[in-house]
């Protein structure tokens, strides 16, 4: 028997339900799947760590981009969760969930992460979802038809946005002011506005002002 560890992260229980049920009604004879389910970052950070504490590490992981943040704000965002996953669980598979669309953020994730998995909700019916698992089991990486359309086209992406950039588009989100924004980054004032700089030009900001940068970062897909 081909035993595997799942953790399953996603913020809706339905959701999660259907995935769940799709995998089990699904798997082959040869395996046994144990699942688990975490609905927030916190809840799946805890459990990555309790599988490694109690040598039964994940062997796959389902990462929902869009989560709530951490209670300490040190993990904003599924993408924060799957690169955290990448460290402590190298072994793992991760097989990234959204149902952004948006060119910009696809090749952020693929860059970041570069999933083994990478299945935009919208795409997704079951025979979808039991075709990519397999499939991820044996040959990775499997990525759903709106991530192939724009792989296929090969379009590329001035925007990429590294770990301290997606905190401070967080942090302004959150109504952080950017003179506080230094304590939170470990970074100088100065350093923190070159890099506010640096994201207004990637994002093409006229008119300068920081709430403008956080709706275009956000109709972008990176908040």
């Amino acid at each position: 028997m081909q035993k595997l560890n799942i953790l399953m992260v996603d913020d809706h229980p339905m959701i999660i339900e259907g995935y769940q049920n799709t995998l089990l009604a699904t798997k082959n004879d040869d395996q046994e799947l144990a699942i688990d389910i975490a609905s927030t970052c916190d809840m799946a950070n805890e459990m990555m760590l309790a599988s490694i504490k109690h040598q039964n590490p994940y062997d796959i992981l389902f990462v929902d981009i869009k989560l709530p943040p951490s209670k300490d704000g040190k993990i904003t965002s599924g993408e924060d969760l799957a690169k955290i996953a990448r460290d402590i669980l190298p072994n793992a598979k991760v097989i990234i969930l959204t149902m952004f669309n948006e060119s910009y953020r696809i090749h952020n994730i693929l860059k970041t992460i570069n999933p083994d998995g990478f299945l935009i909700k919208s795409d997704l019916t079951s025979n979808e979802l039991a075709k990519a698992f397999q499939s991820i089991l044996i040959n990775p990486p499997y990525y759903s038809s709106t991530v192939n359309g724009f792989v296929r086209q090969s379009i590329t992406s001035d925007i990429y946005v590294d770990d301290k950039n997606r905190k401070i588009l967080h942090l302004l989100s959150q109504g952080v002011k950017t003179k506080n924004l230094a304590e939170h980054l470990n970074l100088s004032l100065s350093a923190v506005e070159k890099r506010k700089k640096q994201l207004k030009e990637l994002f093409k900001i006229q008119d300068g002002q920081d709430e403008s940068l956080i709706n275009e970062a956000r109709n972008k897909g990176f908040l």
